[in-house]
């Protein structure tokens, strides 16, 4: 139930709603297009799909949302879990979670579909958790998690979906994981990342930060006394300028319930510190340092950065959305895949030749 984070997008943070008339559009064609994916391919082949930053933001694109905004993650993805509603069953494909509060109630929504899945689904619930763990806890770049979904299928493959905001920048990151091929939440999970905007992060997954790891799981059982006077000598410290930035907020007083907190449960590795309930990302932040200051620890500051117009866009880039054109598309991907339900093949083979055609410039 590990997964693999294979990419990240930053994106612009824009305002307005999309119209009911075009989600509601949205979601069928979001419909269509992934039940024929699913019935070409499969649905791990979709999760792969999804995984993926930048097919993420062609099939946003697709749907009719403008290539450039925050809002095609959150807008997208709540039209393919409207749109599988009342199809997940059938396909063996799930959607759970969303936006703000939704996001909190993923666990709830994959425990409600166990049932209808062969693997365990607390497994999953798991999987879900730590993503959203590792992205706000243990690299700390800025971005505070606001949407996060998670689709899986009934074999237990998964992936992840979520984004976070910078209010400073005005930008947001995406993040996606996907289940399968990766050996450790914590230490290089990403595959890909995409975006624009590098940050100087405290980057705790990456494989050079794998002694800061083993140093804060250490410190975590100390006595708490012990590890609030190191940070009330940090405090007192003149310290390099990044220092400013991992320092500031930090309040060695109210962290000492929560180092009474690990020092009681004392966690055998970084993985069972970070799954702790109440440790956040001041806690890892302080035992970062701490361990810095003592051992002389290294940690990474890198940013695990390497560096649409079928439809038209709400907003009207490049074009305004053509609702004739738009209904049509969910009538012929509809037909196509009513047909070959029933053993009727030719629109799908149809469109796999106008496919084909595309990619020779034919």
């Amino acid at each position: 139930m590990r997964g693999q984070k294979t990419g990240v997008a930053d994106l612009p943070l824009h305002s307005g709603e999309v119209p009911r008339w075009l989600f509601q559009r949205m979601a069928l064609l979001a419909r269509e297009i992934t039940a024929i994916i699913v019935m070409e391919f499969g649905t791990a082949e979709f999760l792969r799909r999804l995984s993926d930053p930048f097919w993420l933001q062609a099939f946003g694109c697709v749907l009719g949302f403008d290539w450039h905004s925050s809002g095609l993650t959150t807008t997208t993805c709540g039209a393919l879990k409207e749109g599988l509603k009342n199809l997940g069953d059938e396909l063996g494909l799930f959607v759970a979670g969303g936006k703000g509060g939704t996001s909190r109630r993923t666990p709830e929504e994959i425990l409600a579909r166990g049932e209808l899945i062969s693997a365990d689904p607390a497994g999953l619930v798991y999987a879900s958790r730590m993503a959203a763990k590792v992205d706000n806890t243990a690299l700390q770049d800025g971005y505070q998690i606001y949407h996060h979904t998670f689709v899986f299928d009934r074999e237990g493959n998964w992936c992840v979906i979520q984004q976070g905001m910078n209010p400073a920048n005005r930008y947001a990151r995406r993040y996606h994981w996907l289940g399968e091929k990766v050996k450790s939440f914590v230490c290089e999970p990403h595959n890909a990342v995409c975006c624009d905007l590098v940050t100087e992060p405290l980057n705790l997954v990456a494989a050079e930060s794998e002694e800061a790891r083993r140093m804060n799981a250490l410190l975590a059982c100390e006595k708490p006394e012990k590890l609030i006077k190191e940070l009330n000598l940090l405090k007192s410290l003149s310290l390099p300028p990044r220092h400013h930035i991992l320092l500031e907020d930090i309040s060695p007083n109210r962290l000492y319930s929560v180092f009474l907190k690990t020092y009681e449960h004392q966690p055998q590795d970084f993985v069972a510190l970070l799954e702790m309930e109440g440790v956040g990302p001041k806690t890892i932040r302080a035992l970062t340092l701490i361990a810095e200051l003592l051992y002389g620890t290294p940690v990474s500051y890198r940013d695990p950065v390497r560096f649409s117009f079928a439809h038209g866009g709400k907003d009207g880039h490049p074009y305004r959305v053509d609702r004739r054109t738009y209904d049509q598309s969910i009538e012929i991907l509809s037909d196509a895949v009513r047909k070959a339900k029933l053993g009727q093949r030719e629109k799908l083979e149809a469109l796999k030749r106008l496919s084909r055609y595309a990619l020779r410039g034919d």
